[in-house]
């Protein structure tokens, strides 16, 4: 029997699939049903889940949910080309264009792996992996740094801040995709049936 009677936000969009925004904008409108805590924050019970899942055809709530990738990059061109492909690839992505916002956002999503370019404004992604790597919550989290400033002292720095993988900003989608799908122990074709 599960334990967790309800779920957050984030926690629904993710079962589901889907964006926050979506997620909220069922809630908004009445499709999936959810209570407000005292606090103020808004759950779905289980069964309410439950129930939505099997009538919208959706996943249900088990290992089968697609797994989410955070793209940290302050290039808008390089956000937007991996969210499509990896939107296609069948991953649940969210963005962020500064080290800060992705700190934010690792917090509330805890993705299971985030893309990550090392230099950027506000925190850099070297920042970022050693923040994650601090916090117990979140180190199980992969990271795949991804950068344009190709160097071996940059490749060794963030290794040793605690990233699982590093390329070179000039390889092609399919290498990066290679070592997402290892990372995540996940298979292509698993994604696209």
């Amino acid at each position: 029997m599960n334990e967790q009677k309800y779920f957050s936000i984030p926690e629904a969009a993710k079962t589901c699939g889907v964006s926050r925004t979506t997620l909220w904008n069922w809630v908004k409108s009445g499709k999936i049903n959810a209570f407000i805590t005292p606090g103020g924050h808004h759950r779905i019970l289980q069964e309410d889940m439950d129930s939505f899942l099997r009538k919208n055809s959706l996943a249900s709530f088990d290992k089968t949910t697609r797994s989410t990738i955070l793209v940290v990059d302050d290039d808008p061109l390089v956000l937007e080309m991996f969210q499509k492909k990896l939107t296609r690839a069948n991953f649940q992505v969210e963005t962020a264009s500064d080290g800060f916002s992705a700190g934010i956002k690792i917090s509330q999503i805890e993705p299971d792996l985030v893309l990550l370019d090392l230099f950027m404004d506000k925190m850099d992604g070297f920042e970022v992996c050693r923040m994650i790597r601090q916090n117990p919550k979140l180190n199980t989290i992969k990271i795949l740094a991804l950068t344009g400033m190709d160097t071996p002292e940059n490749q060794t720095r963030i290794i040793r801040e605690g990233a699982d993988d590093y390329l070179p900003k000039t390889v092609d989608f399919k290498t990066v995709m290679q070592r997402i799908d290892s990372l995540l122990g996940t298979a292509s074709e698993e994604r696209h049936e």
